[in-house]
């Protein structure tokens, strides 16, 4: 858990301050965490208590904003059910309270601060572990049902594909996620292709991550191109389809395989150019994310001083 105060005008974070979740514990030792972290910061910042516009937080799972409920939080233990967050860290601070989605803050984030500046509409891949995403349509963060809008690592690419965590299949989180290209570098080796990938890692399969696929390519290693040629293929047809709905200026690529950087963005570019053909395609850029593991604290904090008013 990570806790800052955040300048909105200048997109500064001062007194941050992080802590392991230890979501072994449960919610509500969580909870009771994150309430002393952030009465903490508010402490040592000496900003009075009535200049804070409030405390925006990203949560990595299913809300209710509205409510300020979490609703389910599926990689945290005991699953986070129906828990009112906002009331409670409210009651606590004595500050208002606003939910976002992980990634959409994310997406906030990079659009008010980062590559996304200036951009009219703007569309936000995150790729990780899983792929979460976000959208900003006419200078306007789309929140959707519940904010739900944005879950662009479940647009289906392969009808009738593998199945995805979330139960459906076909996805493209299925196929283009972190773990889906370690399972291809893995695939590789236990095949015995031509590759460096298993001696990057002196043959522990378990070693293998998107970033060594990532320093194999770099190397030249024809194997480990060819998975991020598939992998960015796979991310650009997915863009278009986004593209074609929206007609956005931008796509941002963030998380953690976005720091192959150009290994990935060129299949990306070369698919959305490839396959548009009914729209300015040459006005559509992709770029990486410039904010780092900063922007989810910036774009919750963006939330916080809207005062969560697209939720609404």
């Amino acid at each position: 858990m990570r806790v800052g105060v955040v300048d909105i005008q200048t997109g500064t974070v001062t007194h941050q301050k992080s802590i392991p979740t230890q979501a072994r514990e449960g919610h509500d030792a969580v909870i009771a965490r994150m309430f002393d972290l952030i009465n903490e910061v508010i402490r040592e910042s000496k900003i009075p208590k009535k200049d804070f516009d409030g405390i925006g937080i990203g949560v990595p799972g299913v809300l209710n904003p509205t409510d300020g409920l979490v609703l389910f939080l599926p990689n945290l233990y005991d699953g986070w059910i129906n828990v009112p967050l906002s009331r409670m860290v409210a009651s606590s601070t004595g500050l208002p309270v606003y939910l976002i989605n992980d990634v959409r803050a994310i997406t906030l984030g990079e659009w008010k601060y980062g590559a996304g500046k200036g951009a009219n509409s703007m569309v936000c891949f995150a790729i990780g572990t899983g792929i979460g995403g976000g959208v900003v349509v006419n200078n306007r963060l789309v929140m959707g049902f519940d904010g739900t809008a944005g879950e662009l690592g479940h647009i289906i690419i392969e009808p009738d594909g593998q199945q995805c965590g979330c139960g459906n299949h076909g996805c493209l989180e299925a196929y283009a996620s972190g773990p889906a290209i370690a399972a291809m570098g893995i695939k590789a080796v236990i095949q015995g292709r031509t590759t460096r990938i298993g001696e990057l890692v002196d043959y522990d399969l378990n070693k293998i991550t998107p970033q060594v696929i990532a320093d194999a390519a770099q190397k030249g290693d024809l194997i480990a191109q060819e998975i991020f040629q598939y992998i960015g293929k796979l991310i650009g047809i997915a863009s278009v389809n986004v593209a074609l709905a929206l007609g956005p200026d931008l796509f941002v690529i963030s998380g953690g395989v976005a720091s192959a950087g150009d290994l990935l963005l060129e299949p990306i570019r070369r698919t959305l150019q490839e396959r548009i053909f009914v729209m300015p395609k040459d006005r559509i850029r992709v770029e990486t994310a410039k904010l780092g593991d900063q922007a989810g604290i910036l774009g919750s904090a963006q939330w916080a001083s809207l005062k969560g008013y697209q939720s609404r």
